[in-house]
């Protein structure tokens, strides 16, 4: 299933997209996409649904992220080894894990916002994995038995609040807007392998980022298993797990930031793809 959610910010509607690529409301079995629809049972309940029988949104609504309520929004650094290597930094023996604010997520096609006094915003495509039952002291064996689906995050970043204002990244990846999430979420029984995925993302149509998952340091089991060590995860907690090179910090000779007006464009395969346009705040 793809599960999306649409509408206005704080008042989106559940729904599905069906194989035709048209988008139907779910509001007549759930209230929402949460952790609580994403549970097990839960879930094998939506997915006996037939998608044809389902009411045809026939408007073009915004799209919202594609999870509501997120618990936890878990994000794991330099975890491609290429991407490491543009920035400097040595490769991790452990998974890198910071958060990102909650009131930083925003729909996959929404506007992002620089904020004052930011001059180094950057770009990350990430997969977004979304967790669909608890996890504490899980193998990696069993860590994918967790996982409800999977999704686009891009973690946008102010490398200079990042890095320079003393204390976590957290500062620099927190910004309102900053953590696009969608456009659907797509479980988990589509894409029986997460390590094989093809991922972009481009500026004003110049390719920036060009991966695949395979080349992941830690891999999402991995990830998983780490993380459920330390805390357990939760139904509807979401895990980005890094992103590949090209990211604007990386360039050479000098950094090429975004500016307002420029528009970012990421896809990662079978999960569909986001739009931004770069708007300074007022």
């Amino acid at each position: 299933m793809k599960l999306v959610r649409y509408g206005a910010p704080g008042q989106e509607k559940p729904g599905i997209i069906d194989a035709q690529g048209q988008l139907r409301d779910l509001s007549g079995h759930v209230d929402d996409i949460t952790g609580a629809t994403l549970s097990g049972p839960a879930l094998t309940r939506l997915q006996t649904l037939d998608p044809d029988s389902l009411p045809p949104v026939s408007d073009n609504p915004r799209i919202g992220p594609c999870v509501g309520n997120i618990g936890k929004f878990m994000c794991i650094g330099l975890n491609y080894s290429d991407h490491a290597a543009e920035t400097g930094a040595d490769i991790p023996q452990h998974p890198i894990l910071f958060l990102k604010a909650n009131s930083a997520i925003s729909g996959p096609d929404d506007a992002v916002i620089i904020p004052r006094n930011a001059t180094t915003v950057d770009y990350e495509v990430e997969l977004g994995v979304v967790i669909g039952t608890s996890a504490k002291y899980v193998s990696e064996a069993e860590a994918l038995k967790h996982v409800a689906g999977y999704c686009i995050v891009n973690d946008v970043s102010e490398r200079t609040f990042q890095s320079k204002l003393t204390g976590q990244w957290t500062k620099g990846k927190s910004c309102d807007t900053f953590g696009p999430v969608g456009p659907w979420l797509v479980t988990a029984d589509e894409i029986p392998d997460p390590q094989k995925l093809d991922m972009t993302l481009d500026v004003n149509g110049e390719r920036r980022q060009t991966g695949n998952t395979s080349t992941m340091i830690f891999t999402v089991a991995q990830i998983i298993s780490h993380l459920s060590q330390l805390f357990t995860l939760h139904p509807g907690d979401v895990i980005a797990t890094g992103t590949p090179p090209g990211v604007a910090l990386g360039m050479k000779p000098e950094p090429v930031f975004l500016q307002p007006g420029d528009r970012m464009t990421l896809a990662i395969e079978g999960l569909g793809r986001q739009t931004q346009v770069l708007e300074a705040d007022t």
